[in-house]
């Protein structure tokens, strides 16, 4: 019989609607998952077996009744430690937030559980959410389980190792610049940044966002398959009032174009070899799917994008975030904190105005563009998945890795979906592209990510590569 933590969500979810296995028995062979292989990847940083099986026998419980169960039916997940989960703390890789227990569910999580799936555990995190390699104080380091020597990504780099290495079939992630996307890439499986406001969220535990997080932080899926992303998006997007920012858009747009375009080296970024033959791998897959790909020599400004997401998280509240980060003294932290600290002290106090109005045009830029060309396939990253601490190794490394991951830190500002296609490998070393649309156009992304798919991917899930 085929293990169970090996079947994608959408398999299992239809397996345990139709009785064909219990909620339990895929719960406990998670949970042996976990045991077998998260010592060594320390991608899941707490978890509770009794309540994880309590919350597949309810699941069992409701399909006993005849009830509708929801669509991740008994699916294990697991969600990232800066989210509300009652009862557990929303530590974000702090050690200061080691006491800071959520007393309600974050709206997220509440759609998880309503669309009937086992939160699994808790995910790592680098501190405060904040790179692209994942570390701390409070829980440790989290390795990628296709390599130990390259980064799992950040900041949710738990999330992607879990999924990759069968621990639970779904994963929750958060995006600000990349946080979703980046550990997909690195870990070599999908990940999705949605709108902003497709996917509601908010947490109890902390004070209320500066205006640039709220405009630009999201949560998404990230998941073995395109079904399975289909599958947790639509399930996380269930409408909660506690958002401001929610949407009540449907979830399938207007029909457009099959058109693509195609830039290999956006803003006349350095994109690594391999990278430009996945990406032209990739049109061949979407042309062979029947859409008209296009190369074009360059897109609108990632790099005005990357300068406005840097100024709105910046920009407002700079002195308590560095206070908060030397206080904690995460050297990852700090590090980040010294790449930015010239840019930040510079601003002058009205920047988060004039961050928002140079936001309107650039986004204006974009839409444009993607009026013209619906799906934009372009780079993940610069560089293939960086060695692991990469950023560690002084201003002009962390400076290096920043520039190479402008297609990341752009998207934000402008509030719109990206989507990270993992497509192959590169020895042991994963590689994939990018997808982007205009806001609320998750379906575009999601029919293109599948046509790119079928031309092959990454063996997922894998055990852990222990050397």
């Amino acid at each position: 019989m085929t293990e169970l933590w090996r079947l994608s969500a959408t398999t299992l979810a239809t397996k345990i609607r139709a009785r064909d296995v219990s909620a339990r028995e895929v719960a406990m062979d998670a949970l042996a998952r976990l045991d077998a292989v998260n010592p060594w990847l320390n991608a899941v940083v707490e978890h509770r077996p009794d309540d994880v099986l309590a919350q597949a026998d309810a699941v069992d419980a409701q399909i006993a009744r005849g009830e509708d169960p929801g669509i991740l039916a008994g699916v294990p997940t697991t969600v990232k430690i800066n989210a509300d989960v009652a009862g557990y703390a929303t530590t974000n890789g702090l050690r200061m937030q080691r006491n800071l227990i959520a007393t309600d569910d974050s709206p997220l999580v509440s759609n998880l559980r309503k669309a009937g799936a086992v939160l699994l555990g808790r995910t790592n995190t680098p501190a405060f959410s904040l790179r692209w390699f994942t570390n701390n104080l409070i829980h440790g380091a989290t390795k990628n389980p296709r390599d130990a020597t390259i980064t799992p990504g950040g900041s949710s780099g738990g999330a992607a190792s879990a999924v990759t290495a069968g621990i639970g079939a779904l994963a929750h992630g958060t995006d600000i610049g990349g946080s979703v996307r980046y550990p997909a890439y690195a870990c070599g499986v999908h990940g999705l940044r949605p709108s902003l406001g497709r996917i509601p969220a908010w947490n109890k535990s902390g004070p209320e966002r500066a205006i640039g997080p709220q405009l630009m932080a999201v949560s998404g899926p990230i998941a073995r398959t395109m079904a399975d992303i289909r599958l947790g998006l639509e399930a996380m997007s269930a409408p909660d009032p506690r958002d401001p920012w929610y949407t009540p858009v449907p979830m399938i747009g207007a029909p457009a174009p099959r058109r693509v375009a195609l830039c290999l080296r956006p803003n006349g970024m350095v994109v690594a070899p391999e990278i430009i033959a996945a990406l032209q791998d990739a049109a061949h897959r979407l042309e062979a799917a029947g859409y008209e790909v296009e190369e074009v020599a360059d897109t609108p400004s990632f790099r005005d994008a990357t300068t406005i997401q840097l100024q709105l998280w910046l920009g407002d509240g700079f002195a308590g975030f560095a206070s908060a980060v030397e206080r904690e003294g995460d050297p990852g932290a700090l590090m980040v904190l010294e790449g930015v600290r010239a840019m930040s002290e510079s601003l002058p106090p009205d920047i988060v105005a004039k961050a928002l109005l140079a936001r309107a045009t650039i986004t204006r830029e974009f839409q444009m563009f993607l009026h013209r060309y619906p799906v934009l396939l372009l780079p993940v990253s610069g560089s293939l998945p960086f060695a692991d601490q990469q950023d560690m190794l002084g201003v002009e490394a962390f400076q290096a890795v920043l520039e190479a991951q402008i297609v990341q830190t752009g998207l934000p500002a402008m509030a719109m979906p990206g989507l990270t296609v993992s497509t192959g490998m590169v020895g042991r070393i994963p590689v994939g592209v990018q997808l982007i649309a205009a806001r609320y156009r998750e379906d575009l992304l999601l029919e293109a990510g599948a046509a790119i798919e079928a031309g092959g991917i990454p063996p997922s899930p894998i055990d852990p590569v222990m050397g």
